[in-house]
């Protein structure tokens, strides 16, 4: 059974940076497509960004674009959420979430996904 754990979450100023890391156990991370979800206080879950099971294709959602950036490394079995920018509203809880594919596709729905991770806060001061 595949588990993921987020870490990296905490509390930044505007314009700083985190990076979120998800650690894969029970199979390797690039057997399927990743995704990173967030969930802002009082909201519901939305999709931040998503990477294909073979890597070679990054989707994002476009408050994100240009400031967050999905990385893997293989040897750790780990992904990354690599944060710059960061503004007020991207205070949330992160997830991040796994969908078993052997393709070069990206996935914005939840509900594609079958594995999910707990989560970290991400506050952003202003």
């Amino acid at each position: 059974q595949v588990q993921l754990a987020e870490s990296g979450g905490g509390l930044v100023q505007t314009g700083g940076s985190l990076r979120l890391s998800c650690a894969v156990s029970g199979r390797p991370f690039n057997d399927y497509a990743m995704g990173w979800f967030r969930q802002p206080p009082g909201k519901e879950r939305e999709f931040v960004g998503a990477v294909s099971q073979d890597g070679g294709s990054t989707l994002y959602t476009d408050s994100v674009k240009g400031r967050f950036t999905i990385s893997g490394d293989n040897a750790k079995n780990t992904l990354y959420l690599q944060m710059n920018s960061l503004k007020p509203e991207d205070t949330a809880v992160y997830f991040c979430a796994a969908h078993i594919g052997y393709s070069d596709s990206v996935y914005t729905k939840e509900s594609l996904y079958e594995h999910w991770g707990q989560g970290t806060q991400v506050t952003v001061s202003s």
